[in-house]
């Protein structure tokens, strides 16, 4: 697919690529787990950046064993989240603001497909100013199957009316990213916490180092002049 195909939809991930949340996750994965006993390296807490919730309970019950208090620790691991989360200290990516502003401006509808559930997708929207800035937020509940199974970004573009060839997705890990490129969607990957393997540099239409990129991207792609950033 050329970058001269015009953008006619766009679906987010959220967690790294639009709000700065990976990092506090990271936190409060260690924090939990010492708080049970556990030592949780922060190579294995990042593991688990992009995943779906079941996911990461298999990954956590494969590690540490069946004795393991896995639903304690995730349920641990989400009040610490939610302490540092309303600590103050979540903010948005940079160009995320200017990305979602040139989009409105050019009328370009935009989705969130995201692994993270209904309540924390709406509970971190809320808190960085992005709750009602989108016309559909997809969540892993309302998908059967989580990334990297496309399912997540063919339900975001099919509630933007968008198609394939003209809707595009915009990443921050390899398992998100072999979700929209199973989806069969163009994806600009802008990597945060987790560099990009060879797999996601092949798989990725552009890599990007932050969002304002995108806001060239698809003025190029659209043969429109970005608006200046006020």
């Amino acid at each position: 697919m050329s970058a001269e195909t015009p953008v006619r939809a766009v679906v987010f991930d959220m967690d790294g690529l639009l709000i700065d949340s990976e990092r506090l996750a990271m936190e409060s994965l260690v924090s939990a787990g010492a708080e049970l006993g556990y030592d949780m390296p922060i190579e294995f807490c990042r593991s688990m950046i992009g995943v779906p919730a079941d996911r990461c309970r298999e990954l956590a019950a494969a590690a540490y064993g069946p004795d393991f208090p896995l639903e304690r620790y995730f349920v641990v691991h989400e009040v610490h989240l939610r302490v540092l989360v309303d600590s103050g200290r979540l903010t948005t990516k940079p160009g995320a603001a200017e990305l979602l502003d040139y989009l409105e401006f050019q009328g370009i509808p935009k989705a969130i497909a995201t692994s993270s559930s209904r309540d924390r997708a709406d509970h971190h929207l809320r808190l960085v100013g992005l709750a009602d800035r989108f016309d559909a937020v997809i969540t892993r509940q309302d998908v059967t199957n989580g990334k990297p199974d496309p399912e997540p970004y063919l339900t975001a573009m099919a509630a933007l009316g968008g198609e394939v060839e003209t809707t595009l997705a915009l990443e921050d890990s390899t398992n998100g990213l072999r979700a929209a490129h199973a989806a069969g969607l163009r994806c600009l990957l802008i990597p945060d916490l987790v560099q990009p393997t060879d797999e996601s540099r092949h798989m990725a239409h552009r890599l990007y180092p932050d969002l304002l990129h995108a806001v060239d991207y698809i003025a190029a792609a659209n043969e429109r002049t970005p608006e200046p950033a006020s």
